[in-house]
């Protein structure tokens, strides 16, 4: 068989951004192509599973582009591979993902959010699973918020932008994939935050944000104030950063708010979301940028590649945020206990609170698959 060039995964993002369509053949099962893809504006999938190739049968070929390149792409690369290599020798223009699906959700992306004299704030995309973590940078020193597992992307992150990383936290305890952020901040030497309310009964060595009115590091003060905001879990927190930008967690979305039913009190969790969206984010300017930790589409992220909308915006939008009805809200807000839950979410909050351990392959395995944290979008 004819030998097909490989792409890594930041070669693909790169396609993805080229402005130019881009051809996917995924040949996993179709339950698995359904659950979670590779998505961009500019994707066109085709999901053909690899043991149709298997038997020859040409009626598989019909729907296959014959004059532009596929990107085939499987679980970890293997029959991508074999399959990339059988159309290429039909005359079919083919290469593969390097990695598959798994180097896929490994794959995370920085973009300058914003840049003065003060700071630098950076925005970390994780594509495959819509999870966007954030380093502010000032004078040399750093805080990362809603680090992700894969921890060395920071520590180069901190060597490329030369600072020091002095503080590491998380929003909340997060259910859909496994926190870097006590790992990082071991590492670091830094100080990991969470809110306490979140990791009761834990043996997590921590710093509560709850006894944090605000975390100022550099030399200008770059201040960042803790404001607690429950209702995706009871101790969610969101930071507003120079009283522009509120990184909010899972608490509020660019189209939607967090779920509030993964720890089995919906009812009771959505009353506190109530609390958050009409009471306290309330009294903030619609000119703040909200900066999450989540997008559920790819539609979300603008045109200068960031995921975040003012909050102005976000209120004129969402439906939800105008439900003033304390009821209405707690009773359309808790039927999202119905909807499909993230994968494997109990195994990785037992990893985020310390009460598992696991090897990294398994760690990486027990991601793969899309975020579910939220519930509503746009009307």
């Amino acid at each position: 068989m004819s030998k097909v060039p490989l792409i890594t995964a930041e070669q693909l993002y790169d396609k993805l951004n080229s402005g130019n369509d881009v051809q996917i053949l995924d040949v996993r099962n179709t339950e698995e192509f359904d659950s979670w893809k590779i998505e961009g504006n500019n994707v066109k999938s085709i999901n053909v599973p690899y043991f149709n190739f298997l038997e020859e049968d040409d009626n598989n070929l019909k729907n296959l582009p014959t004059n532009e390149e596929m990107v085939v792409v499987c679980a970890k690369g293997g029959s991508a591979q074999f399959v990339a290599e059988t159309l290429a020798e039909k005359g079919y223009k083919t290469s593969v993902l390097d990695g598959g699906m798994l180097a896929w959700s490994q794959f995370y992306h920085p973009t300058v959010v914003a840049l003065d004299e003060k700071m630098k704030l950076i925005q970390i995309n994780r594509l495959s699973k819509g999870c966007l973590s954030y380093a502010i940078i000032s004078e040399g020193k750093g805080m990362i918020v809603d680090a992700n597992q894969k921890i060395e992307f920071y520590t180069e992150l901190a060597s490329q932008y030369h600072f020091t990383i002095e503080h590491v936290v998380d929003s909340h305890l997060h259910a859909d994939h496994i926190s870097g952020g006590l790992a990082l901040a071991q590492q670091t030497g830094a100080a990991y935050y969470i809110s306490s309310g979140e990791v009761k009964g834990t043996d997590l060595t921590y710093t509560p944000l709850e006894k944090h009115e605000s975390i100022r590091f550099g030399q200008v003060e770059v201040e960042v104030l803790a404001l607690p905001t429950p209702g995706h879990t009871p101790g969610s927190t969101s930071f507003l950063l120079n009283n522009r930008f509120l990184m909010s967690g899972d608490t509020i979305f660019v189209s939607g708010l967090g779920r509030p039913d993964l720890g089995g009190k919906a009812k009771e969790w959505a009353q506190d979301l109530y609390d958050t969206v009409f009471n306290k984010v309330n009294n903030l300017s619609d000119e703040v940028l909200v900066l999450p930790a989540h997008y559920a589409d790819i539609k979300e992220i603008n045109d200068n590649g960031i995921v975040g909308a003012a909050l102005g915006e976000i209120r004129k939008n969402n439906e939800i945020m105008r439900n003033a009805d304390r009821e209405a809200f707690t009773e359309q807000v808790a039927g999202a206990a119905s909807t499909e839950k993230p994968p494997n979410f109990e195994e990785i909050i037992a990893i985020n609170r310390g009460e598992l351990h696991v090897g990294h392959e398994r760690a990486v395995e027990l991601e793969i698959g899309p975020n579910r944290c939220a519930f509503h979008h746009h009307d």
